[in-house]
């Protein structure tokens, strides 16, 4: 079985769990740089996961 790359700081689960979704990093607009460098919240991916719907 392959692992799941580590979660970046700015993920709140890992891809795929149920009830999320990818979505830009709000620290970096999607760039993945900030300051520059990588971005420490998406770890330069420019992506987060993050819980979507609500109730």
């Amino acid at each position: 079985m392959a692992q799941e790359p580590p979660l970046s700081p700015g993920d709140e689960a890992e891809p795929g769990v149920p009830g999320t979704g990818e979505d830009l990093c709000p620290d970096c607009n999607g760039t993945g740089k900030q300051n520059g460098g990588d971005c420490p919240t998406c770890d330069g991916t420019g992506k987060v996961i993050q819980g979507i719907g609500g109730g």
